[in-house]
């Protein structure tokens, strides 16, 4: 019964993986092997590398055959650019990067993603390159008399020579030669022609840049490009790979509401309006209390601008001299002076040009947009000004200083004080000169609910002397 009992047990046993192993072929069979596919169409900044990101790790997840990545962009941030490329050297699944449609290009941060991918094709049409890294405010003017050999007129004649009269800019360009060299010595693509994409902002069409060894292959479209790639042998995490492409269904992945929000508000531009619509719409609801509408959208726009300034490469002086400006200028409504507006506006624009340590295509600010802002500002604090200066002028109309001079009616009187009426009620009253019933009297002060009285003198004609 003992020996029965135990063959029983591993019976089931045996039985249950079995029907475990066939299930898990089955549903491995079962699985459609597909291309995944996502479209940067424009400036690469957050919102791309968090959609990359996002799209490549779905790619993971289903186990796709290929990752295909379109690109038509001028390029971007060097920072998103560095999150994509890392993305890529880490990813499980084959990338391939595809320069589309015709017409499109894949310029300065597109040529290094491009070069990063695991295969490289352009469209008809298309052209990539001009990758020279571009930094805030461009190089230093030279020195008249200087004798730097950048600063002569062979300055820029050596095409591995750094730009004349900035280390920032020399460092950066040796720093993205670099960059681009290693990928392609990893890819096994032309090195020598990325250098020259960096140095001297070189640039190539779908056909040059497959003689130089740029690019694999030119494919007019998504099945031709699956068709090309099919077959050939990529590195993904150290091992050697098969493309299996021809063939594949494509899908493409759209990107996701927050992902469409972020790609407006980082443009800095769009982050400085909102910053002001947020700033201005706390200071109507301090001044206006219970108004509730201007100060919820005013918190909502300042926490959006300061979460799309904290994803761009800003400098935080900059920040802080705009914000400095837009205190001088919300004091400048209340205390009207010519000082703080002038140097609210000034610290505004200095602010608004120091904002952005690094320049990249679809990331510059639009001296349109900070000098249409500056003027409103300075405006809107001018006007609001001029409104509280004239009804400091007005006379007051409600309180102690409104009775002065106001006629009154004796009610009754003894000795010093009495009774007078005034704006239609019965007040307490005191004077310092004779005064009897039936006199013409006027509010000469007030003292709590004591008024003060006096005579009031009236010519003939009416008129009060």
């Amino acid at each position: 019964m003992k020996l029965a009992r135990v063959a029983l047990i591993a019976a089931a046993v045996v039985a249950a993986v079995a029907v475990c192993s066939s299930s898990a072929t089955g549903a491995a069979s079962g699985q459609e092997r597909t291309a995944l596919r996502i479209e940067i169409d424009g400036a690469i900044g957050p919102a791309s590398a968090m959609q990359f990101e996002e799209a490549l790790a779905v790619a993971a997840e289903r186990n796709a055959e290929v990752f295909i990545l379109q690109m038509d962009t001028p390029g971007g941030l060097v920072t998103s650019m560095r999150e994509i490329i890392a993305h890529i050297l880490a990813s499980p699944v084959p990338v391939i990067g595809y320069v589309a449609p015709a017409g499109g290009h894949a310029a300065s941060a597109g040529t290094y993603i491009l070069y990063a991918t695991h295969v490289a094709a352009m469209a008809p049409g298309t052209n990539l390159g001009a990758a020279t890294p571009i930094e805030m405010g461009g190089p230093l003017p030279s020195f008249p008399g200087g004798d730097d050999k950048n600063n002569g007129p062979e300055a820029g004649k050596d095409p591995k020579s750094p730009p004349a009269g900035d280390a920032m800019i020399a460092k950066a360009t040796n720093d993205a030669v670099a960059l681009i060299r290693s990928l392609a010595e990893l890819r096994g693509r032309n090195a020598d022609w990325g250098e020259k994409a960096v140095r001297e902002a070189a640039s190539l069409s779908a056909n040059a840049a497959l003689q130089e060894r740029v690019v694999d292959f030119v494919a007019r479209d998504t099945t031709e490009l699956l068709q090309l790639a099919d077959g050939r042998t990529v590195e993904i995490a150290g091992r050697k790979e098969v493309l299996a492409t021809k063939g594949l269904p494509v899908e493409t992945l759209e990107p996701g509401w927050l992902i469409r929000l972020l790609a407006v508000i980082t443009d800095p531009n769009i982050a400085v309006i909102l910053m002001l619509i947020g700033v201005y719409g706390l200071v109507f609801e301090f001044t206006s209390p219970g108004a509730v509408a201007p100060g919820v959208v005013g918190t909502i726009c300042l926490l959006l601008g300061l979460y799309a300034l904290n994803l761009l490469p800003i400098s935080y002086a900059g920040l802080a001299l705009m914000l400095l400006g837009i205190i001088f200028l919300v004091v400048e409504v209340f205390n009207p002076t010519v000082v703080l507006g002038l140097g609210g506006v000034a610290a505004f624009l200095l602010g608004s040009a120091m904002l952005l340590r690094i320049e990249g295509p679809g990331f510059e600010m639009s001296w349109a947009v900070i000098g249409t802002a500056a003027v409103l500002t300075l405006g809107l604090a001018l006007l609001t000004g001029s409104y509280l200066w004239a009804a400091r002028k007005n006379l007051p109309r409600v309180g102690a200083q409104a009775m002065r001079g106001l006629p009154a009616k004796v009610l009754d009187w003894e000795g010093s004080e009495g009774h007078v009426l005034a704006r239609g009620e019965r007040w307490r009253a005191k004077a310092d000169e004779p005064i009897a019933v039936g006199d013409s009297v006027e509010v000469a002060d007030v003292s709590g609910l004591v008024l003060t009285i006096r005579r009031r003198n009236v010519r003939s004609d009416g008129a009060r002397q």
